[in-house]
């Protein structure tokens, strides 16, 4: 059993390093659900390929969801304005029901394709291969790198877009590149472990350690390992109670909410 749960078990530990980083990004910008409509995007691009007969596996069926990705990216650094009727946050929500809504019709007219909607949802963690686990590795150490290299700015943008203004800074320009480098890890990973669990390491270890800290270094570490501890507890539940292993870590993310904002509510009184 502990064979079976390693390439599982590695994956989480890439989802946790680098979904942990866009995830606290994603918080501060108040926009929840933009990795929802950028994975449901890839989605869609990985659907469509089905109605010409390409199997998910070949190589082009990427390349064709990181394009739908592309075109999310830049409705999404578009939209983003200092002063607006229409708050970003609607226009991500409407991106991603449409998509959705898309994706279901296509799949519609495809042989499987009650499955492939199942598929797009909850994924297959437990059925990850070692190549995934290599690609996924890889494109999320080299965009680590890039956003490494230049965190000043992508920190200025998403903490203070007043001041990166005041420097000179493209807002749109960066916005850009912060979606399109999000986008393709989730293009990477959504079509093997599913938008639900994309959304969990996204956004609940994000949660949890702006509950605790302020600082952002202190939250990316701290967010690590509350991310590491929730794979663990997931996949060990899975094993023990046979349970569906990504359902399990998503609900041990949720578990692990309620305890550190329980926790944070105790401290607080005393």
């Amino acid at each position: 059993m502990l064979e079976l749960m390693m390439l599982p078990f590695l994956a989480c530990l890439i989802l946790t390093g680098i979904y942990t980083y866009f995830g606290i990004h994603v918080v501060e910008r108040e926009i929840i659900f933009v990795d929802l409509a950028l994975a449901q995007m890839a989605a869609l691009g990985g659907a469509a390929v089905l109605l010409f007969g390409i199997a998910l596996e070949h190589p082009s069926v990427y390349l064709i969801a990181f394009g739908f990705t592309t075109l999310g990216a830049g409705i999404f650094a578009l939209t983003r304005m200092k002063e607006a009727r229409v708050p970003q946050e609607a226009i991500i929500g409407i991106v991603y029901i449409v998509s959705a809504a898309a994706a279901i019709l296509i799949l519609n007219r495809v042989p499987e394709g009650a499955e492939h909607i199942k598929e797009m949802l909850v994924g297959g963690i437990l059925f990850i291969t070692p190549k995934d686990v290599f690609v996924i590795f890889i494109l999320a150490v080299l965009i680590g790198l890039f956003h490494l290299f230049y965190r000043k700015r992508f920190l200025l943008i998403s903490l203070s877009p007043d001041e990166a203004r005041k420097e000179g800074i493209s807002i749109r320009w960066w916005d850009f590149l912060f979606y399109i480098t999000f986008g393709l890890i989730v293009t990477v990973s959504v079509r093997i472990v599913g938008v639900l669990l994309i959304f969990s390491y996204l956004i609940i270890p994000a949660v949890c350690v702006m509950i605790l800290v302020r600082e952002f270094g202190r939250r990316l570490v701290i967010g690590w390992i509350i991310g590491t501890l929730t794979s663990i507890i997931g996949l060990y539940a899975s094993c023990a109670f046979d349970f569906p292993t990504d359902a399990s870590i998503v609900c041990s993310f949720g578990l692990v909410l309620i305890i550190v904002a329980g926790v944070k509510k105790l401290v607080m009184k005393e």
